[in-house]
């Protein structure tokens, strides 16, 4: 289960570099008001969240985690779209005993959506006036839907990362991108090499666009889904090998990723700080 906080995010790690990894989807806590409105089972709840995404990303120099469940509130998606009041908004499923969520608890899971992006916003003006970054946006996906003992999703369709670039300026920062793609296919882990691809499955959402809106200049935010082979998804059970070794070959992009940078758009010779 993934862990618990007051907070509804938080920041940690080192803010001197030019690197930031976010796990914005890795939380599973809800306000009190909103879990006695809340219908849906636990084990469903759970599936569509991104556990243990926090440690993946974890060997990142300066890091946000986001505690609360998305369906309290759906950062990687618009403000006007980051509630699910109604099954359509979530995949169909019956999440409220309510036909819509009251308008009160809406307005209070919104609140966290402008504290979140107020707050990060405050940590990257300081990061961007140092001169371009980096921001991972590190989530999850399922590849067995049809159930436990279903055969997963083809391999061809469903890389292990998903690198999303879909808001990215990959004319000015496409060597970045090529450097991380190359850096973590190429690390050796006990699952052998890592198939990283570019938007098969996934695009990227609100955190990236808005990242690249914000700093059109400065900003480069890579979406990157891992495929749930780090854990079961139907049980929740997670392999703590594959996410060691899956946070190592992530941790080691950073460097790399840092002189492409430098390299590409920036003045002078970045650091993890």
């Amino acid at each position: 289960m993934p862990p618990t906080s007051t907070d509804a995010f938080s920041f940690s790690g080192d803010w001197s570099g030019q690197l930031v990894a976010t796990a914005i989807h890795t939380g599973h806590d809800l306000r009190d008001d909103i879990a006695s409105h809340l219908v849906l089972d636990e084990d469903t709840r759970l599936r569509e969240e991104d556990p243990f995404t926090d440690l993946i990303g974890a060997e990142c120099p300066a890091r946000v985690v986001v505690h609360r469940s998305r369906f309290e509130v759906d950062l990687n998606r618009p403000r006007e779209e980051a509630v699910y009041r109604r099954p359509e908004d979530a995949w169909d499923l019956h999440v409220w005993r309510e036909a819509e969520l009251p308008d009160d608890l809406t307005e209070g899971s919104l609140a966290v959506h402008d504290a979140f992006y107020a707050a990060l916003g405050e940590r990257l003006d300081a990061v961007a006036a140092r001169g371009p970054f980096v921001l991972y946006d590190v989530h999850s996906y399922n590849h067995r839907r049809d159930g436990a003992d279903e055969p997963e999703a083809p391999g061809g369709e469903n890389p292990e990362v998903n690198v999303g670039t879909g808001s990215l300026d990959r004319d000015r920062w496409g060597d970045v991108v090529d450097v991380f793609m190359s850096t973590l296919a190429g690390t050796d882990t006990a699952g052998g090499e890592i198939d990283v691809r570019e938007n098969v499955r996934f695009k990227g959402a609100n955190l990236c666009a808005w990242v690249h809106e914000r700093y059109p200049d400065h900003g480069v935010a890579l979406a990157l889904e891992f495929k749930k082979t780090y854990m079961d998804e139907w049980t929740g059970q997670p392999d703590r090998a594959r996410i060691a070794d899956l946070a190592r070959a992530l941790g080691q992009t950073v460097d790399p990723v840092l002189r492409a940078l430098a390299a590409t758009g920036g003045s002078g010779q970045f650091a993890r700080g």
